[in-house]
C-alpha cells in the first residue's frame, strides 16, 4: 500500500510539472557540460525531472542492495557460528560466575 501511495505522489508531481510546462511555451537557451541546446521550458522540465527519478532510484537501489548483501554475509556467519559444537569445558563463561567480595 505504502509503494502505491508513493507511486502516486510521483504521478502526480510529474503531471503538475507537465502542465506547467505545457502552458509555457517560450523557448530556453540550457548550457550543460558539453555544448548548449534551445528547448521548450515544459519539455526540459520533463526531461530534468525524469533524470532526477531516475538517478535517484539508482542511487536509493545500490544502498539497499549493499544493505541487503551485508545482512546475508551477517546471516551465513551467524548460521556457521550457530553449527559450531560448544567445548565442555567453557559451557558456563567466567563472567557470569557470581562474585565474591571481602565484608
Amino acid at each position: 500500500m505504502k509503494y502505491v501511495l508513493i507511486f502516486l505522489l510521483v504521478l502526480v508531481i510529474f503531471i503538475i510539472s507537465v502542465t506547467f510546462g505545457a502552458h509555457n511555451d517560450q523557448i530556453v537557451t540550457f548550457n550543460y557540460l558539453l555544448a548548449e541546446g534551445q528547448y521548450r521550458v515544459s519539455t526540459l522540465l520533463t526531461w530534468i525531472f525524469a533524470l532526477g527519478f531516475i538517478l535517484g532510484w539508482a542511487i536509493c537501489g545500490l544502498f539497499y542492495l549493499r544493505v541487503r548483501f551485508a545482512l546475508m554475509r551477517a546471516e551465513r556467519r551467524v548460521k556457521r557460528l550457530e553449527q559450531q559444537p560448544v567445548p565442555v569445558n567453557s559451557a558456563v563463561p567466567a563472567a557470569t560466575a557470581p562474585a565474591v567480595g571481602k565484608e
